[in-house]
């Protein structure tokens, strides 16, 4: 008897046609990556393969006529809370396969998102407004280690900094652009965040595969990433970036490693990676070189060694119970900034109960590790990045009052580039030709047009940082950092506003 696969049964969308508007121009066939459409010589029609679609909407966007329209699956199976659609198809997928589910981007799970739960202060009458249309506002920002104090000299009545600062990067916003591999995304990609971040002032995060030669002219706004593949890591690789970052975990899959699948690494990719064509990049779960903190403050000196103590190293981890104690050392193991990653932080590829079922949410992490750095009187040692899940320039401000001094965005990235979230990156294919390295699909995007795309975005909300930062009476963001004092939280417990720091709205 033929083995059949119950889940192609249950399609999670379903593509309307409008026979009348349609006229058989064949865009949609062309326009699909995962061969949904295909033409019937016979019936002189186009035959639709709902089970294959992934919900990208491209061939919607696409179609000449408005001719298509995607919808979710409106069959239903019985209710039950328990056994929601999603666990039963889940159930039949790897009962058809016998594999592990895979998922890309970040956790699209019902828990609490606390941004949505915090609200910011505002100024009134006693401690004024600042209008930043006509008063200078500052969103200029460092990261890096500060010293304990500063020492000033004079000579001839002039003064002069005798302290020696440790290497800086500057940022014109508290908003960077998160590691996103070169595989995982293709090369048009890069660029686009590469030519964003130098035009805009910030960085952008090579992630763990290495850098294109093409890309090494952008290094002066270019963080390269060390993690335990160690793909790419060569001397030439360090020093072309402005700082390194060492990825301990990311948010959406903490404690496990990474997957690269052969058939997308390319013959570019295998140069940058410094791995034969079409073998899988495996990143190991752990750094088998480190076991302890100490270990990791071997490999924090080896990096500046190797850069002649020129750029800031820093320590990526996932948001976890203990990221607080784990923080505290790192900066004492000598790292100059702490990248945390919440659990809704996105991925190219992972396991999806690994993705929506472990880590915990940004905001309390982010709280947790400030305070902890505070009550230990390191918090200078480090500054702090936070990403996972930052939607909006709202989302930023908070994270500010919470403790960070500045953001990965990731998802949000990719969104403005074109992205819509289909979680389908993992198989190569994107439509959008965003994470593929399909040389046709990545055609579809235009570096330049995604480059300005990513300008405009974080443009408009630093546009809008200004105005909340005015609105709380406030001119500079070093103000606002760690000022808990400007969040008020709706709808939390006492535990939770424990953890955040923060008072009720209302008092």
């Amino acid at each position: 008897m033929a083995f059949k696969k119950l889940a192609e049964y249950y399609p999670d969308f379903i593509v309307e046609r409008d026979e009348k508007e349609c006229n058989l121009c064949g865009r949609c066939i062309r326009e699909c990556s995962y061969e949904v459409y295909e033409y019937d010589e016979k019936k002189k029609r186009i035959i639709t393969h709902h089970e294959r679609c992934v919900g990208c909407h491209r061939c919607e966007v696409f179609c000449p006529q408005r001719a298509i329209v995607i919808r979710r699956n409106p069959s239903q199976f019985r209710e039950n809370e328990l056994w929601t659609p999603w666990y039963i198809k889940n159930i039949y997928k790897q009962a058809d396969t016998g594999g592990v589910l895979l998922t890309g981007m970040g956790n699209p799970q019902r828990y609490p998102i606390y941004w949505d739960k915090m609200l910011l202060d505002a100024s009134q009458v006693t401690n004024p407004s600042i209008d930043p249309l006509r008063e200078p506002m500052e969103l200029r920002t460092f990261i890096g280690r500060k010293p304990d104090a500063l020492e000033i000299e004079e000579k001839d009545g002039h003064f002069s900094l005798k302290t020696k600062i440790s290497p800086q990067l500057q940022l014109e916003y508290p908003i960077m652009f998160a590691a996103m591999s070169y595989g995982a995304i293709n090369l048009n990609a890069h660029i686009a965040l590469a030519r964003a971040a130098t035009e805009l002032g910030i960085y952008y995060n090579t992630g763990e595969g290495g850098l294109h030669r093409s890309l090494y002219q952008y290094g002066k706004n270019t963080i390269v990433q060390v993690a335990s593949g160690r793909f790419g890591v060569h001397t030439d690789y360090l020093n072309a970036g402005a700082a390194i970052e060492i990825k301990i975990g990311q948010g959406a899959k903490p404690g496990i490693g990474g997957h690269l699948p052969g058939e997308k690494v390319n013959a570019e990719i295998s140069i940058t990676r410094m791995i034969p064509e079409g073998s899988d990049a495996l990143s190991p779960a752990p750094h088998h070189d480190i076991y302890s903190i100490e270990d990791l403050r071997q490999l924090i000196f080896a990096l500046k060694e190797a850069t002649n103590y020129e750029k800031p190293v820093g320590v990526k981890i996932a948001a976890v119970h203990n990221s607080a104690a784990i923080a505290s050392g790192m900066v004492r193991a000598g790292a100059d900034f702490i990248v945390l990653d919440g659990f809704r932080g996105g991925t190219g590829a992972a396991p999806t109960m690994i993705r929506d079922n472990v880590g915990i949410p940004i905001e309390l992490a982010l709280a947790a590790v400030d305070q902890r750095l505070r009550d230990e009187g390191i918090r200078n040692q480090a500054s702090i990045i936070v990403s996972g899940g930052i939607r909006c320039s709202a989302d930023v401000v908070k994270a500010i009052a919470l403790g960070a001094d500045a953001v990965y965005i990731g998802t949000a990235a990719l969104i403005a580039m074109g992205c819509t979230m289909c979680q389908r990156c993992y198989r190569g294919k994107c439509a959008w030709g965003i994470a593929t390295n399909d040389p046709k699909l990545a055609k579809r995007l235009d570096p330049d047009v995604a480059a300005q795309r990513l300008i405009n975005l974080i443009k408009g909300w630093g546009h809008e940082i200004k105005e909340m930062l005015g609105g709380m009476g406030i001119n500079a963001l070093e103000s606002l950092r760690g000022n808990r004092e400007k969040l008020r939280g709706v709808g939390l417990n006492e535990v939770e506003l424990e953890i955040l720091g923060i008072k009720p709205a209302g008092r």
